[in-house]
């Protein structure tokens, strides 16, 4: 059955830097335990997987932050490691403890036992996407998503989280061939689940490079950067006509926007450490320009209600005054520089998103 039509699409428009009359803003972890809704579903689904597997309950929590703030995208509620799970690595979350694998790739047997997972596997996120989708009725577009392929090396070697790397940089630097393998093997695995997203209702899809900003340089380049480049050469450029625009966020990557400005993608999300004024000025203008997403500290979302909205439009000001009227031209999509805390007050949150709009019209009128 058709979806309904896009009521806002302000949030697609700037990722193809087309103008809008607002700055559109949605938040990396929009659904999440911040909100007192997320963990009440989440208690009722046992589990964090409980919750990312059940179609019903990952409609809800994706919904639940539509309902309290004027966001202009839904992001998909999953996790970036649902690839190396359907992999066979066991994946659990401990409550507190983040994720963890039950199997680790370390070994040239490790690396010779995986492959891109049946997409089947993955069937729960798609159906999820296609209900979504629907329950969201054209309010605004719906974000899909997965880890990098360097990312997910990370979690795939280390076994988890990590504060030093030290596990898969050893790999790294030790073997760097068995490096290879595995993250050919996950751009393939990442491109073939994002396909299967945009087929399912995704509106536009976007590659979390949260751990490219801990490698060297040089490093960045050949093991994070090659295999983004890898997935994004084989996304679905449209579906049904309409194009679907691909966004790139590397946290810790302001370094290299030099680097990723040629890029196949739309969209190039900063982290708090980007001056937004620099990044339009090295990526943002030209025919070959890209959208910029961000990037405002997540912590500002502590301080008192007249210091966020201070802090809303310092980030629009250091853009500046996006394109308007025809054709393309810089534009930016409000975001935080990583994904929000679970001890963010929810009415600040309020604050953050109404200031966005605000500012933003005002700045469009100024310029």
């Amino acid at each position: 059955m058709p979806f309904a039509p896009l009521q806002n699409d302000s949030f697609l428009r700037a990722c193809l830097r087309q103008s809008t009359d607002h700055t559109p803003v949605w938040l990396m972890r929009q659904a999440g335990r911040y909100l007192p809704e997320y963990r009440a579903t989440r208690a009722q689904a046992g589990s964090f997987m409980g919750l990312a597997t059940n179609v019903d309950y990952a409609t809800e929590v994706t919904l639940q932050p539509l309902e309290r703030y004027a966001l202009d995208a839904a992001i998909l509620f999953s996790d970036i490691l649902t690839v190396p799970d359907a992999m066979g690595l066991g994946l659990t979350f401990a409550l507190g403890e983040g994720p963890k694998f039950a199997k680790t790739v370390r070994t040239e047997a490790d690396v010779d036992a995986l492959a891109v997972p049946d997409m089947d596997k993955l069937r729960y996120v798609f159906d999820a996407v296609t209900s979504i989708r629907k329950a969201l009725n054209g309010r605004v577009p719906l974000i899909g998503f997965s880890g990098s392929p360097w990312t997910l090396a990370c979690y795939m070697v280390e076994g988890g989280g990590s504060d030093d790397y030290r596990a898969v940089k050893t790999l790294m630097y030790s073997r760097p061939d068995l490096m290879h393998r595995i993250l050919a093997i996950n751009a393939d695995a990442v491109a073939a689940y994002l396909n299967a997203q945009i087929d399912a209702g995704a509106q536009a899809v976007m590659v979390f490079d949260s751990w490219g900003g801990v490698l060297a340089d040089g490093n960045f380049q050949d093991f994070s950067l090659t295999y983004t480049k890898r997935v994004l050469a084989q996304l679905k450029r449209e579906h049904d006509g309409v194009v679907i625009p691909r966004i790139v966020f590397t946290k810790g990557g302001g370094l290299w926007l030099d680097d990723m400005k040629v890029l196949d993608c739309h969209a190039l999300g900063l982290d708090w450490t980007v001056n937004l004024g620099h990044a339009r000025a090295q990526v943002g203008e030209g025919p070959n320009g890209k959208a910029l997403q961000g990037n405002i500290d997540p912590n500002v979302l502590f301080a008192q209600p007249g210091q966020i909205d201070a802090e809303v439009a310092r980030v629009l000001e250091s853009f500046g005054a996006p394109h308007q009227g025809s054709g393309t031209g810089a534009t930016h999509i409000f975001n935080l520089g990583h994904g929000i805390s679970q001890y963010t007050p929810p009415e600040h949150v309020s604050i953050l998103v109404d200031a966005v709009h605000a500012h933003s019209k005002r700045l469009r009128v100024a310029s």
